[in-house]
């Protein structure tokens, strides 16, 4: 079974075939997740830009072109967090302001070197946003640095594409960037942002290593040391960081909140939000079966067996045909794609002995090793970490993100956790899961500005007794 990167090709990727659905029920299932997700994420369609580089091809992925901006050197610097490359960015959504800067302010398209998780060098991509609004806290102008919920695995899903273009539609791909939302609150706020695509999610050298904690906590943390040498930004040494994300964006920031004593010293950071962290995947991978969201079972499994090839020989022997192609398929799409393409497909489908990914990996010693690596809550953050989760989630489940807020607890974390309770809204089909994002986003926001700003932050770990 291949798991290589098809974009790497200047050819068109054919829109994938739809497996044939029952009707009813199942197709009324599919719509609501399909108009929920389009709604809830309110996105706008703005033409796209492909310029990059002069003498870099840019390639092709589901019909849309990403620019040759994103095409890694074959060499890169040696300090973590060091620019590669930066170009404008035009932001999708912008006004121009009566003082002639850009409104919410102007962007730089960003390419930085990182370590992956089998400590090698990586190119990832990303963007610097300096705000137009004043800082209108104690300190110098702060910095966010953002990490994005579930895009997807093909390049044409970037965080910072979706920056220039909120609603990309290709060829069988819709990627929205619903996370804009969030970045413009920070801007407004007069907080400096900085976006990460993730390794391999944008950059065209490699597969996107989806909920890869080591990965994914490096980019976010090497992200913020970038923007430090952007041109013209206003950051100082002195500026506090913020670390921001939910779903998997909350996964990478909780991990990077665990990395950073370690691995990233030199960034002040003041404090972390992790919103719906998927911190034990054992778990989440259960949610995830069955639901709106299948086809993230695909980006997970593609991602893991390209940082350890060793595991293609173990996914071979446990698929069937239906899940090679769906592994083949699911390596270039966006949310969108997947939720089209393999809403509520059941993992059983894709197992050569009909077991589903649960029962696999349970009888799989290499597979469950390689998860327990990926468990988040084994290290303590040195700075507080407000945790939200939504008690009715059915994706990335409640249970194991209320866990990871008693593990740090029970190291001596400054940990605030927030349990949103909202009535049921529809089992799998994405709702339980947005629908905490949206309401619990302005708590956040205020949260993490209150600590951009020196506040202190209060731990409620003594009431976790007696939380939900």
């Amino acid at each position: 079974m291949s798991l290589r990167r098809t974009t790497r090709s200047s050819s068109t990727v054919n829109t994938p075939h739809l497996e044939p659905r029952r009707q009813g029920r199942r197709t009324g299932r599919l719509l609501v997740a399909s108009v929920v997700a389009a709604i809830c994420l309110g996105a706008v369609a703005v033409p796209a830009s492909a310029a990059g580089p002069a003498g870099s091809e840019p390639v092709v992925s589901r019909g849309v072109t990403i620019p040759a901006f994103y095409n890694p050197p074959t060499q890169l610097p040696a300090a973590d967090g060091s620019l590669v490359r930066t170009e404008p960015l035009p932001l999708g959504l912008s006004l121009p302001g009566l003082d002639g800067r850009q409104l919410p302010g102007t962007a730089t398209r960003l390419m930085y070197k990182s370590t992956d998780a089998g400590g090698g060098p990586v190119a990832v991509t990303g963007a610097y946003i300096e705000p137009a609004a004043a800082w209108r806290g104690t300190g110098p102008r702060p910095l966010v640095a953002l990490a994005s919920g579930t895009m997807g695995q093909g390049d044409q899903c970037a965080p910072s594409l979706s920056l220039q273009r909120p609603l990309t539609i290709g060829e069988g791909t819709v990627s929205i960037g619903y996370d804009n939302l969030a970045v413009y609150r920070f801007l407004a706020a007069g907080a400096a942002v900085v976006v990460t695509d993730y390794a391999g999610l944008g950059a065209t050298d490699r597969l996107h290593t989806y909920v890869n904690r080591v990965d994914e906590g490096h980019a976010l943390l090497d992200a913020a040391r970038a923007a430090r040498s952007v041109a013209g930004t206003s950051l100082t040494p002195e500026s506090r960081v913020g670390l921001y994300g939910y779903s998997q964006g909350g996964g990478a920031s909780a991990a990077a909140a665990e990395l950073q004593p370690s691995y990233a010293p030199d960034v002040n950071l003041a404090g972390t939000y992790a919103g719906a962290p998927p911190a034990d995947l054992t778990e989440v991978m259960k949610g995830i079966d069955g639901s709106a969201l299948a086809g993230a079972l695909g980006w997970s499994i593609n991602g893991f067996a390209q940082t350890d090839p060793s595991l293609k020989a173990v996914i071979d022997a446990h698929t069937n045909d239906a899940g090679k192609a769906a592994l083949k398929n699911t390596s270039t799409m966006c949310v969108g794609d997947a939720i089209l393409g393999y809403a509520f497909t059941d993992s059983r489908k894709w197992t050569a002995d009909g077991s589903s990914l649960a029962d696999v990996i349970a009888v799989e010693p290499k597979l469950r090793t390689v998860l327990a690596q990926q468990r988040i809550g084994n290290l303590k953050p040195a700075a507080p970490v407000r945790l939200a989760t939504g008690v009715h989630d059915d994706i990335v489940g409640h249970e194991q993100a209320r866990q990871l807020a008693v593990d740090w607890c029970g190291k001596g974390a400054n940990v605030t956790y927030e349990a949103v309770l909202l009535p049921n809204l529809g089992d799998k089909i994405l709702t339980n899961h947005l629908a905490p994002y949206l309401t619990d986003q302005g708590s956040a926001i205020s949260w993490m500005t209150d600590r951009l700003s020196g506040k202190k932050a209060t731990s409620n770990c003594w009431s976790m007794p007696v939380q939900p």
